[in-house]
């Protein structure tokens, strides 16, 4: 049972503290004043520049080549003044249009980056909320390894514009589903294990029938729910995207048409250069199994791309094998890449 264009629902994955642009990418440049910024240009506008504070200048991360974007943005915004904090609103309002604009139906929000303190993620989890909920025209999904920031994230929502969401609960944390419940929310529930991955499709369809079970007792209906069957990295096993498709074909085989199927389906690509080809295969063949939702980020990966013919370019052939299992190790996929043949 294939998902269907109408029905299919995006969460817009990429409000994540986690999120990094290369500091030799086009993202980054040196202003006049020979000091290397972020620059955006929101539609309507000319280039801005997004200042890197130093204290983010002395990190690892920025030291090794990556900025950590959206964590400046928010810094920026929730503890600057004057022109830095404002250029920090307008960086994330810029996030949320493009987001919206190419068909974000929630926007997934994640600050476990921004601190190393649980405090202090709590407090940019609850700013962040009100702020994007106060953009947005679409509900916020709040997202995090943290349970407590994810409460937290909730009891901020507002739902302004519809219920929010809650990613994740599975297995090893079920108290996610009482906080779902309690703040009003539909919730992702994953296929993962109380104390592990799951290995294979049948132990994915396990997980999920057990978390599935126990939010329906907990008085969940089916729609409420997005099933994420995990979707891992082919560049690690060949055989990590057909255990994903197969579990969602089953999962979809058992439960009908009224529960929803989504997943992290980018992070098929991890690990692999020019990732879109690669995801936009997968993104297809999920759909055709039977997904009808994706937490993806619809600005590089058109969610149209789902539901339209496959073209016959090399690109796609090359990337259809990387999905397939027929490129072990992606070996011909990234030597087409490395020939500038893709």
């Amino acid at each position: 049972m294939a998902g269907s264009r109408e029905k299919f629902v995006v969460i817009g994955e990429n409000i994540h503290t986690t999120r990094i642009k290369l500091r030799k990418g086009k993202h980054v440049t040196v202003n006049d004043a020979g000091e290397e910024v972020i620059i955006f240009q929101p539609k309507g506008s000319e280039p801005l520049h997004l200042p890197i504070p130093d204290k983010f200048r002395k990190t690892q991360d920025f030291e090794e080549g990556r900025v950590k974007h959206v964590k400046i943005a928010v810094d920026h915004a929730m503890n600057g003044t004057g022109a830095d904090a404002e250029l920090g609103m307008t960086y994330l309002r810029d996030m949320v249009e493009k987001q919206e604009s190419t068909g974000a139906h929630y926007l997934d929000l994640n600050v476990d980056e921004f601190s190393l303190k649980r405090t202090e993620q709590v407090d940019a989890m609850k700013w962040l909320v009100g702020t994007i909920e106060g953009m947005a025209s679409v509900p916020v999904c709040v997202d995090s390894s943290a349970i407590e920031v994810i409460e937290a994230g909730l009891a901020a929502a507002n739902g302004p514009v519809g219920a929010p969401m809650l990613n994740s609960a599975s297995l090893e944390r079920p108290e996610a589903l009482d906080v779902a419940k309690a703040n009003g929310a539909v919730v992702v529930v994953t296929s993962a294990g109380g104390t592990a991955m799951p290995d294979g499709a049948g132990e994915r369809i396990v997980n999920a029938r057990r978390i599935v079970d126990m939010a329906l007792a907990k008085g969940f209906k089916l729609d409420q729910l997005f099933v994420d069957p995990l979707v891992f990295p082919v560049s690690v096993n060949s055989d990590f995207a057909a255990h994903c498709l197969d579990a969602i074909r089953e999962i979809r085989a058992i439960y009908g048409p009224e529960i929803r199927i989504t997943g992290g389906f980018s992070n098929v690509s991890f690990g692999i250069p020019l990732r879109k080809h690669i995801n936009d295969v997968f993104l297809r063949a999920a759909v055709e199994a039977g997904a009808d939702s994706g937490i993806i980020d619809p600005v590089m990966n058109d969610p149209e791309t789902a539901f339209a013919p496959a073209d016959d370019s090399l690109a796609t052939q090359l990337a259809t094998d990387v999905v397939t299992g027929n490129d072990p190790d992606c070996r011909a996929y990234i030597k087409a890449w490395r020939r500038k043949k893709i």
